[in-house]
C-alpha cells in the first residue's frame, strides 16, 4: 500500500513573534533566536530521508528551509499554497491593538475563528482550500516519499486539523510553535499523525 510522509514545520521564530504581532503576508526576518532554531530543526530532520523541501514564498519560512534542507543536499521551492494567511489590516498589529480596534472581530477570531474574514485579507476557508491543494499536489509528486513542508502557524494547524479528521473551527485544540515539527504519514482512506509540534529538538545545545 503506497504512502506519503509529510513532515511539516513552522518557520523559525521572529521579533515579531516575540512582541506578539500578526505577521500574515508581511516579510519579517528571522531573529537571532529564530536562526538557531533552524538550525536546531535541521540537525533533527538530518536522517528523516527527505526526498524534497518545500516552503512558504515568505523569507522567514525560505530561510528557516534552506538551512533546513543544508544536510539533505536539496534545494527548496516556494510554493504560494503554503504561503501564511492574510490578516489583511492587521498585519504588523499586537493583539493588544487589534483587540482594541476590532474587538468584536477579535473576539471572534478567539472563540469562532472560522466565521472570521481579516478585514483586506482572507479566511480560513480560504487559507484551508489552498494548503490542502497543495498537500495532495505533493501527494502526487512524490507517491512513497517523504517531504518537508516549511509554512507557517495557521497553515500548519489546519493540515493537521485535516488529517486528524477536525474541523477548523477547532484551531486552537493544536499548537503550531516556531520551529516545531509536526509528521502526517498518508495513504489511500486516510492519515495518521505520527507526531504533532514536537519542540525536543530546541532544547538540545546546539553544538559547533
Amino acid at each position: 500500500m503506497s504512502s506519503f510522509r509529510l513532515i511539516l514545520v513552522r518557520q523559525g521564530g521572529t521579533a515579531w513573534n516575540r512582541e506578539r504581532r500578526f505577521q500574515g503576508r508581511r516579510d519579517v526576518p528571522l531573529s537571532a533566536e529564530g536562526r538557531v532554531q533552524a538550525e536546531k530543526t535541521a540537525r533533527a530532520l538530518a536522517g528523516s530521508g527527505a526526498a524534497a523541501i518545500y516552503t512558504s514564498p515568505l523569507g522567514r519560512a525560505r530561510e528557516t528551509a534552506e538551512i533546513v534542507a543544508k544536510p539533505h543536499r536539496l534545494p527548496v521551492t516556494a510554493v504560494e499554497a503554503f504561503e501564511g494567511v492574510s490578516f489583511g489590516v492587521w498585519e504588523g498589529l499586537t493583539a493588544e491593538e487589534v483587540g482594541r480596534t476590532f474587538s468584536g472581530l477579535h473576539g471572534a477570531w478567539r472563540d469562532a475563528p472560522q466565521t472570521v474574514r481579516f478585514p483586506g485579507g482572507e479566511d480560513l476557508a480560504t487559507a484551508r482550500a489552498r494548503a490542502l491543494r497543495g498537500i495532495e499536489r505533493l501527494q502526487a509528486a512524490h507517491p512513497e516519499e517523504t517531504v518537508v513542508v516549511v509554512s507557517h502557524g495557521v497553515i500548519v494547524r489546519l493540515i493537521v486539523l485535516e488529517a486528524l479528521g477536525l474541523p477548523p473551527d477547532r484551531l486552537w485544540a493544536v499548537h503550531a510553535s516556531p520551529a516545531g515539527i509536526s509528521e502526517i504519514e498518508y495513504r489511500p482512506g486516510g492519515a495518521t499523525v505520527h507526531r504533532m509540534n514536537t519542540l525536543q529538538h530546541l532544547e538540545r545545545p546546539l553544538e559547533p
